[in-house]
């Protein structure tokens, strides 16, 4: 199955009655997610594209079952409601508002990972399972249902990537954005470790750029615990250092972050890196011998 989400996941979305909330309900909708149920304090009883409202997460939680949730809740305010997601049970969360203080990310993070959940995001433009169902904004005919698994830490980069995969034939199993950083919930090598366990992903596309040291984290767990071909697109070559590119995690400290050091770790562990998306599609027909 797809990693994270599948056909039967069951979705909240929080803050529903704001614009992006009812702009990204009536889409996730449309392609077939099922979108059960939303919060926003003080308009429980409404509905929005025909989901019901409610003023609590644990309010949801009582009439429906909640697989996963995404937040569309203002930075200043996402840290309590994603409290509120974990402590009703809800243990997958799409965490997609940028500007959340870094000190409250931190926290979400850990209570998160106390309550056994997984926060993808902040920042992050979500998951998409071709064919099956969306969590978030990837634009859906840029995707078709197939076997490859793209992480990546850019929304725009896995649309565009999407994109040229599905117009080369090559499907995906599910394509994920973690978002710009500086810290995260989900990583790369998290993405890995479930796109290996994956029985619907027979190639994984890892999908990097300057800064931070996350690449090399994930060639390291390649390098002794993945065994399916991994294929590469690092962007940000010619960046210089301390240049950001417009990421809070893609900026360049010396030597630490540039895209030859994510390169010759990714390649020492084994994979096959590509300088643009095109290159991808050719490195993917490599290695499945077609």
């Amino acid at each position: 199955m797809a990693i994270l989400i599948n056909r039967d996941t069951q979705v909240l979305v929080c803050a529903i009655t704001g614009r992006s909330g009812q702009l990204q309900t009536k889409v996730m909708l449309d392609y077939g997610t099922k979108v059960v149920a939303g919060v926003t304090p003080g308009k429980g009883g409404q509905t929005v594209e025909g989901v019901p409202v409610y003023d609590f997460v644990s309010e949801a939680c009582a009439e429906h079952r909640i697989d996963a949730a995404i937040s569309f809740v203002p930075g200043a305010f996402s840290r309590d409601s994603c409290y509120e997601v974990f402590d009703a049970g809800i243990k997958f969360l799409v965490l997609t508002p940028e500007g959340i203080p870094d000190h409250d990310v931190v926290d979400i993070v850990s209570y998160a990972r106390s309550k056994g959940a997984r926060v993808l995001g902040p920042g992050t433009a979500g998951i998409i399972a071709p064919g099956k169902c969306k969590v978030g904004a990837h634009p859906a005919r840029m995707f078709k249902e197939g076997r490859a698994g793209v992480v990546s830490k850019s929304g725009a980069l896995s649309y565009e990537v999407g994109k040229t995969l599905t117009e080369a034939g090559i499907g995906q199993s599910t394509v994920l954005a973690i978002g710009g950083g500086p810290v995260w919930g989900f990583t790369q090598r998290d993405a890995v470790e479930l796109f290996q366990q994956d029985d619907e992903t027979d190639v994984i596309v890892l999908l990097g750029e300057i800064g931070g040291s996350m690449e090399e984290e994930a060639a390291d767990f390649i390098s002794k615990h993945v065994t399916k071909p991994v294929v590469s697109l690092i962007v940000g070559r010619a960046a210089p250092a301390g240049k950001s590119l417009g990421h809070a995690g893609a900026i360049i400290e010396g030597s630490r972050g540039t895209a030859a050091s994510k390169i010759e770790a990714l390649e020492s562990a084994g994979v096959r890196s590509a300088k643009t998306p095109k290159e991808l599609v050719e490195l993917i027909k490599q290695v499945r011998g077609c």
